[in-house]
């Protein structure tokens, strides 16, 4: 497969994940009650027996708090997730971006809440990494004389492909197909190793994660230059059902915001709860924090449109980034903030 084709099958999947949210019935009216109960679904990267160890004691926490049943559930498979939150199988649920996109889409939900993690106080932040010992510019990379490599995230990541596309490539009218020499997709790991040891010339990664690695002293994260780096973008979500009853829904939302704030040594125990899962905290939320995601999503439609070709497709996918990307910066302009912290 051609450069072209690899890039084209990358922003096809990613896209996908993001417009996947547009697709299905809403959510289901009506879903009966669970009354003293509170389903709350949580997302795992590993095993559910770590996941279930370190959400423990925030989970009965929860409980104390709001004086309702916590029953949590654990899950990999994001659409699963969204698909539980639409037939009121579960009420609330901590969910990525992308995933949040489509709870909010088409599963009935509601963002109320959004995490921020420890040690990133301007937030996380899509970075493109050359080697430390490269001579390499990012005005040498935007020259796309097609001379460079490159390894871009998995398809979907915010910061590993979405966030790139939508501030670095769509602004300067950049095809990464036409642009470079080759274009890869891989993991954050991956990616770190690749551009470490030359075996591509450029890579993208979180900065979150690159500072996490970093902290763990892992030696490879030391051996990279930042060229550049992308406005903050959005924690993850905390997301309801909207037809959650309203007084269940002020439990959770004074659960989450007050979650390990103060100086008492219930709040010192709660942030040490937290950073177990590199958090510091929760901010207040709307559907407006996943305007960013929303922008990113219509710069990949006008990436894969600019790599088809049509010229009706292209304008259209154009309007559709410019009244997005008017919405995120109104939004900015009214609460002098960035859409990421909203």
């Amino acid at each position: 497969m051609t450069p072209r084709g690899r890039l084209r099958s990358l922003i096809i999947l990613g896209y996908a994940a993001l417009t996947l949210a547009g697709c299905g019935k809403g959510a289901v009216p009506g879903a009966p009650p669970n009354h003293g109960v509170i389903r709350v679904s949580i997302p795992i990267a590993g095993s559910a027996r770590a996941a279930s160890q370190a959400w423990s004691p925030i989970i009965t926490d929860m409980a104390a708090r709001t004086g309702l049943k916590v029953a949590p559930s654990y899950w990999t498979n994001p659409a699963e997730a969204v698909e539980a939150l639409r037939r009121g199988k579960t009420d609330a649920g901590w969910f990525s971006n992308e995933s949040g996109l489509q709870a909010v889409r088409r599963g009935g939900g509601e963002v109320f809440a959004s995490a921020f993690a420890s040690g990133e106080d301007d937030g996380d932040r899509s970075l493109l990494l050359a080697n430390a010992k490269s001579r390499l510019t990012l005005q040498r990379v935007l020259k796309c004389d097609r001379t460079l490599t490159i390894s871009l995230g998995e398809p979907g990541s915010a910061a590993g492909t979405l966030a790139p596309t939508a501030y670095l490539f769509a602004p300067g009218k950049i095809e990464p197909g036409r642009c470079f020499r080759q274009v890869r997709a891989a993991s954050p790991a991956a990616n770190l190793l690749a551009v470490v040891h030359g075996h591509v010339d450029l890579a993208t990664e979180g900065s979150a994660w690159l500072h996490n690695r970093a902290r763990a002293g892992r030696p490879e994260a030391n051996d990279v230059r930042v060229l550049w780096r992308s406005p903050p973008l959005p924690g993850d979500p905390i997301i309801w059902r909207k037809t959650l009853d309203p007084a269940v829904k002020e439990k959770l939302r004074q659960f989450f915001l007050t979650y390990g704030q103060g100086e008492s040594p219930a709040a010192r125990r709660q942030r040490a709860n937290l950073a177990k899962l590199g958090l510091a905290g929760f901010r207040s939320a709307d559907n407006d924090h996943l305007l960013p995601i929303r922008e990113m999503g219509a710069a990949q439609a006008w990436l894969l449109a600019k790599e088809g070709g049509d010229k009706v497709r292209i304008a259209a996918a154009q309007k559709a980034l410019d009244n997005v990307r008017a919405q995120r910066e109104a939004l900015e302009a009214r609460t002098r903030a960035p859409a990421a912290a909203q």
